[in-house]
């Protein structure tokens, strides 16, 4: 049995190939003509384009991909791509075109990367349109389970998910599980999502048979504990495999380097033109309105769960229980200048003092006072795992809602799930993201800032 992708689906990708060869081998034949030699140039560059794609995935672009992996993984082959191009350029002449190379890359990259997103966004509008492009889908499970992902397929006509059917399992599991399976023969079904949580191992096996048997696409959805814990990466030690729990990009050296770069720039920037001016002001304000220091500094876990000090300006008065507890709304322990910092976040700006040193980064997990961080490590599944790398002055959690008072027990979970995403998906892009949302949020007004 053979399954669906669309009528023209399978010539997506070839057709993208070839008007990106166009476009590199126009622009270096025609615009930038930099050799005699020219079609040896272009075979040289076309096989390296393609090279550098396939070791990045650069044309591995779903319907649920994102855009900023899209523009993340489209910087790193520019990079690359630019790296030979300007080593090529040495073989030939010493870098006697070298701004022109490094042009043609930019130029190049820009017009692949403009048909990239019109084929993206095309294709979107095309499956609510015309509902072309689509995959016919099936949902097995309880209902608590696989609703979130039944009103995603719903709500988003233009990921082209057509949702045929809802087998649920709250009873008769074994009947509901075969005749899902017969609908999904009978009906040429594409794809088959399954909430993991909902079936036994035994179950699970005999579906992933039937898939495998009929070809049919299976996903598996999965619970909250296990959401946290499924980004495992595979190694090989000689011929045996190994997995190791989480993949964690930060770990990896070159990573490091561009994140501490990137922490270091900006950090310096916000420190001479904005802090330098700034704290003098501040310090005026702060110490009219309230007796006490300007700054508030208190021991909050950072990298490898170590305690650092976390640097603030003091938004209120003096108190025995600010390293206790932490402030909710309509605190009487904040000052009438602290609720127009806290409100804005400038009582958060001089922790890029704790960036320039190293303690933390612009974006990643929130740091928690120390009792609050030991209380919910007992309580709080996975909580741990967001001390692998430094905390941030922002980050995903709290572009999503889940920032400043722990409410309900929901709030820590979903603030601990964003920040393992984060962990595991980082990119500089992504921090840029990151950056760009909350300054928004901080101009919007954030109902959670006090």
């Amino acid at each position: 049995m053979k399954t669906k992708t669309g009528r023209y689906s399978g010539y997506i990708r070839p057709f993208s190939y070839l008007i990106d060869l166009i476009i590199i081998n126009v622009l270096a034949y025609y615009v930038f003509f930099f050799h005699d030699n020219q079609v040896f140039y272009s075979f040289c560059i076309s096989i390296a384009w393609f090279a550098i794609a396939i070791y990045l995935g650069f044309y591995e672009v779903y319907r649920y991909t994102k855009v900023i992996a899209i523009l993340n993984c489209a910087l790193k082959q520019g990079i690359l791509f630019s790296l030979f191009c300007l080593g090529l350029e040495l073989f030939y002449s010493d870098f006697f075109f070298q701004k022109r190379v490094v042009f043609f890359v930019f130029l190049a990259l820009f017009f692949v990367l403009l048909f990239k997103l019109s084929i993206y966004y095309f294709l979107r509008k095309f499956r609510v349109l015309y509902g072309g492009n689509s995959r016919s889908v099936v949902l097995l499970g309880n209902h608590k389970n696989i609703n979130p992902l039944k009103n995603f397929f719903t709500e988003n006509p233009d990921y082209g998910y057509n949702l045929v059917k809802i087998f649920t399992l709250e009873s008769q599991k074994k009947e509901k599980i075969d005749n899902c399976l017969s609908f999904v023969y009978d009906s040429d079904i594409d794809e088959i999502y399954c909430a993991m949580a909902d079936l036994s191992d035994s179950q699970i096996n005999d579906i992933v048979d039937f898939a495998d048997n009929n070809l049919k696409t299976l996903k598996f959805i999965p619970d909250q504990k296990q959401i946290l814990s499924l980004n495992a990466k595979y190694e090989y030690y000689d011929y045996i495999p190994v997995i190791s729990l989480r993949n964690i990009l930060l770990d990896e050296t070159i990573n490091k380097v561009i994140k501490r770069i990137f922490d270091l720039v900006f950090s310096t920037v916000i420190i001479l033109g904005l802090l330098s001016w700034l704290v003098p002001i501040m310090a005026i304000i702060i110490k009219l309105d309230s007796r006490g220091p300007v700054f508030f500094i208190q021991k909050r876990n950072g990298l490898n769960y170590k305690e650092f000090n976390c640097f603030k300006f003091r938004s209120m008065k003096l108190n025995d229980k600010a390293d206790i507890d932490l402030a909710s709304k309509n605190d009487v322990r904040i000052t009438k200048v602290g609720k127009f910092i806290r409100k804005t976040s400038i009582d958060e700006l001089p922790q890029f003092f704790n960036v320039f040193m190293g303690t933390m980064s612009v974006v990643g997990p929130r740091p928690h006072m120390v009792s609050v961080t030991n209380l919910y490590a007992m309580q709080v599944d996975k909580f741990m795992v967001r001390h692998f790398i430094k905390p941030g002055i922002t980050g995903l959690a709290q572009t999503k809602g889940f920032r400043g008072e722990v409410e309900t027990d929901e709030d820590i979970i979903n603030r601990v799930k964003y920040d393992i995403f984060y962990i595991e998906n980082w990119s500089i892009l992504l921090d840029i993201e990151i950056i760009f949302k909350t300054i928004i949020n901080i101009m919007k007004g954030d109902e959670k800032a006090y």
